[in-house]
């Protein structure tokens, strides 16, 4: 374990839909921590060796039969817990005192009035309101011996609570959201005052001893990498090239799918300007042959996925023996594994490599395993990956083959790459393409009738999709300018051979999906 991982907190989950943001707070103080369910053994607990513990919020009451809990021995450890939302009334619940539901419940926001300057409340003026975020119906009505109050709303007499000497805490609200301006700060008084953590949780600092690492077990050990050029597999295969240099061997496919200039600007950068051991393999006739006359998604996407794995093999062996297989899984899949509510999705199947590592019975590393998203971006920062790589735009495995609706031919993938960029090319000249989740085109199976030029034209649509999102489990459609969205429609149907209308797609998720098919 290196010197950044020593230093670390650890979140117990209940089931909250926020818990991911309790340990992004964390991260952003500069401290390491990871969530683990509420059920993680008392044994487990004392190994895994936190300098603190977070209680997350949950849906249950606490005074219910079969109500989430944990073992009341971590109060007896001596390291600082707070309990936020379900984790202060569970804590409540189980040092003694009493949780009951409240004549009137609290959602939305309040006014957090502190009485006391102590644990996450060390550095807030008490003269001062704080807007902070509600979402209970419980409340306190009898404290736990030792324990004070040391905020009220309106609503909740006891909003926080301490007991200052062991130094654990309970905060009615939610200092992880956005809704809590001053949460962020609440939270790191905790890690950094009481648990005593230094903040030395950097992507420099990550970055350094993942390479470090892997020099050491992986130096002189064949190991492959599937290079997409999206931001995930680029970070990887340039720790892991700065760790064991030529002993890394990265597989670009070329699955004909592609977006404009794609192929040629990932061979170019990672070939060129920093030298990786790099195999471009030219795929494309392979898979549109194989994807000629489908119109079905899941079988453009299961077509796609087996050819890959099939090509990627194939390239595999070509090396000799290898061991290794790198791949870019996240944080966020790890925390869907191991979830307190049970696996809601088993790791993400459309990853690059998809069902890659049992087929060929590799050993799996992950060297992003332990990071969220923009922490991923920031490690890409740190090893001089070009913004155009760093802030891409989520991009799906199955490529443009899912943003063609009915049958992918070349023609067709012509006419929505050639639409695709130009959406691209003026998101970015609005200064907005990083400001989105996503910006894309995707090229509808009917045709409409047009005027060009005096003549009747009978050709193809083209629908905008353009999302705001923050982890793509939710989205809304983007309210972009309506100049920039006319400049977008001129520029398709007037350089694009075979469109003459473009349309905007305004659904949410749910119920509808980011992507089309």
């Amino acid at each position: 374990m290196s010197e950044i991982h020593e230093q670390k907190i650890l979140v117990l989950d209940f089931g909250s839909q926020t818990t991911q943001l309790i340990a992004r707070r964390v991260r952003e103080a500069r401290v390491y921590c990871e969530i683990h369910p509420c059920t993680m053994p008392l044994a487990e607990i004392k190994t895994y060796g936190a300098k603190g513990i977070i209680l997350s919020g949950g849906p249950a009451s606490c005074y219910e039969p079969g109500a989430p809990s944990v073992d009341p021995a971590i109060f007896e450890l001596g390291v600082p817990v707070l309990g936020i939302c379900y984790g202060m009334q569970i804590l409540t619940h189980l040092l003694g005192g009493m949780v009951a539901r409240g004549s009137k419940r609290e959602y939305g926001p309040a006014k957090l009035q502190v009485h006391k300057q102590a644990g996450p409340f060390r550095d807030n003026d008490p003269d001062e309101p704080q807007p902070v975020w509600m979402s209970h119906g419980d409340r306190i009505e009898k404290l736990p011996d030792g324990f004070e109050a040391l905020a009220v709303t309106g609503n909740s007499p006891v909003a926080a609570m301490g007991d200052i000497e062991r130094r654990i805490y309970g905060v009615q609200f939610h200092p992880e959201v956005a809704h809590t301006p001053g949460g962020a700060a609440m939270l790191a008084a905790f890690v950094l005052g009481d648990c005593g953590c230094d903040p030395i949780w950097t992507m420099h600092n990550f970055a350094e001893a993942t390479i470090a690492d892997f020099k050491e077990r992986l130096g002189g050990k064949p190991v492959i990498c599937a290079l997409s050029g999206g931001v995930d597999s680029s970070v990887v295969a340039l720790l892991l090239h700065k760790a064991i240099g030529k002993d890394l061997t990265s597989i670009f496919v070329d699955n004909g799918v592609l977006r404009a200039g794609e192929v040629s600007e990932v061979a170019g950068l990672f070939r060129d300007v920093f030298r990786l051991n790099l195999i471009v393999v030219d795929a494309a006739d392979l898979f549109l042959d194989r994807l000629a006359g489908v119109t079905d998604p899941e079988e453009k996407r299961r077509i796609i996925g087996h050819t890959f794995i099939e090509v990627f093999d194939e390239e595999a062996k070509k090396i000799g023996q290898v061991d290794y297989l790198a791949q870019g899984t996240l944080y966020p899949d790890v925390i869907e594994s191991v979830s307190f509510k049970g696996p809601s999705a088993v790791i993400k199947s459309h990853h690059n490599v998809g069902g890659l590592p049992d087929k060929m019975k590799l050993k799996l590393v992950e060297p992003l395993r332990e990071l969220f998203k923009d922490e991923c971006r920031e490690v890409g920062r740190e090893l001089g990956l070009p913004e155009s790589i760093v802030s891409r735009q989520p991009f799906p495995g199955p490529g443009l083959a899912i943003r063609i609706m009915g049958e992918v031919t070349r023609a067709r993938l012509a006419t929505l790459r050639e639409a695709d960029a130009i959406v691209l090319e003026e998101m970015r000249a609005a200064d907005l393409y990083t400001k989105v989740w996503q910006s894309f085109a995707v090229l509808v199976p009917v045709k409409t009738v047009g005027v060009m030029g005096d003549e009747r034209t009978y050709e193809d649509v083209v629908a905008l999709r353009i999302v705001d999102s923050v982890d793509a489990m939710t989205a809304d459609w983007s309210r972009v300018p309506y100049e920039l969205l006319a400049k977008m429609s001129s520029r398709i149907i007037n350089e694009v051979n075979g469109v003459n209308r473009v349309v905007l797609d305004i659904s949410s998720k749910p119920p509808s999906t980011i992507e089309w098919e």
